[in-house]
């Protein structure tokens, strides 16, 4: 059954790039196999670029992908025979849209910059280095190198040039654009007006529905395994255990770059695998409830409501400091940025009567802050999709 739903995941990513206007090739950074820089099979990296122009030529975006993480050898071995763990088996074009987007009706803030989307091949949000290599396995955990990797290759391309410039991502490429943002800002000229963008990055340290937090003894496994540890934010492994680190929540209050978080309160991904995950859910009393949250019983939707306040204490941080911004939605999605629909369509999301892409633009550019916090229930918002968003 999981090799027919990734089978049917990768056709609909073919379906995708196929009918798109203006598909992106890729680019294989065969120069970092050299440094050690490689994905998890020990292929090289890469990379969709799209050139900026006009008044754009001197801003760039760099946007990691998402895809979840591996725990374990075996888990890390599955990926490394799709496009999740080795670029042998990535789309060589990918159609931009959303915050990539190049049509200045969809996209008017960041159409016509350079445009990077930077494909995720490690299983560790870009954090792994391990040196050593196992023969029995051989699996390189090399994140982290990959990431700094491809930020050098794009410096040496014109980014060491930029005026404004966004790290950004979606899901667990949205949790590294947190997790790399400061190292991010002082790679580049101390003139640019740099910040970053997380959309559906802000995992919590969440309670699951047995009162413990099955996410942190995930992303332990996660830290160990990749050798994450050096690779976290000092700023914040200096005050408790790296796993932790791995949470927004904890790095944040840190930070010294802008950040614009942008998330659901009823996040999909984490209502599964935060407060429902199926470890936790030995009878299954939630397998259709955290799919679809009309199928909840009463007692279900008063822990779902919970997680939501969980998640509100999680975001003090970004809420707390005015040079932040936030846009959080009452939506059961995950990813809201990544299509021209969600990101600025007429049917996408609004949080007061606003649209992610008007919201995100005129914090980037100083036009107005934004900080605001949706309706409080899942079903209270008309303007949230019927679907659950994912990149």
């Amino acid at each position: 059954m999981g090799r027919l739903k990734q089978c049917f995941s990768s056709l609909l990513v073919l379906a995708v790039v196929v009918i798109g206007v203006g598909a992106v090739p890729i680019t294989y950074l065969q120069s970092a196999v050299a440094k050690g820089a490689v994905c998890l099979d020990g292929s090289a990296p890469a990379y969709h670029f799209d050139k900026g122009f006009g008044s754009g030529v001197n801003n760039w975006i760099v946007h990691m992908e998402g895809g979840g993480w591996c725990t374990d050898v075996a888990s890390c071995s599955e990926r490394k025979g799709t496009m999740k763990g080795s670029s042998k088996f990535m789309n060589r074009d990918f159609g931009f849209s959303g915050i990539l987007g190049g049509k200045q009706s969809t996209n008017p803030d960041f159409y016509n910059w350079n445009r990077i989307k930077v494909r995720y091949c490690d299983g560790s949000s870009f954090t792994g280095n391990v040196e050593a290599v196992n023969p029995a396995n051989k699996l390189f955990f090399r994140g982290a190198r990959v990431w700094r990797a491809v930020v050098d290759d794009l410096m040496a391309k014109g980014m060491k040039n930029a005026q404004n410039a966004i790290l950004s991502g979606c899901s667990a490429g949205a949790l590294a654009a947190i997790l790399h943002c400061d190292t991010f800002r002082a790679i580049l000229p101390r003139t640019a007006s740099v910040k970053c963008v997380s959309d559906a990055g802000y995992f919590i340290h969440g309670k699951d529905i047995s009162g413990g937090s099955y996410i942190q003894s995930y992303y332990s496994k996660v830290v160990a395994l990749h050798g994450s540890a050096k690779s976290l934010p000092v700023s914040c492994t200096s005050k408790m255990k790296p796993e932790l680190c791995f949470f927004p929540q904890y790095v944040v209050p840190f930070m010294r770059t802008p950040l614009f978080v942008i998330n659901a309160a009823f996040d999909s991904w984490q209502i599964k695998n935060v407060l429902a995950p199926t470890a936790v859910d030995k009878l299954k009393q939630w397998k259709n409830c955290k799919l679809d949250l009309k199928k909840c019983s009463a007692a279900q939707l008063k822990t779902v409501q919970g997680f939501r306040d969980q998640m509100m204490r999680a975001l003090s941080p970004v809420h707390s400091t005015p040079s932040r911004g936030l846009f959080l939605d009452s939506c059961h999605a995950h990813c809201q940025g990544g299509s021209a629909a969600s990101w600025s369509g007429d049917k996408g999301p609004q949080v007061a009567n606003t649209k992610i892409a008007k919201a995100v633009g005129n914090w980037f550019y100083g036009r107005s802050a934004f900080q605001k916090i949706d309706c409080p229930s899942p079903i209270c918002n008309p303007t949230c999709p019927a679907i659950s968003t994912d990149e």
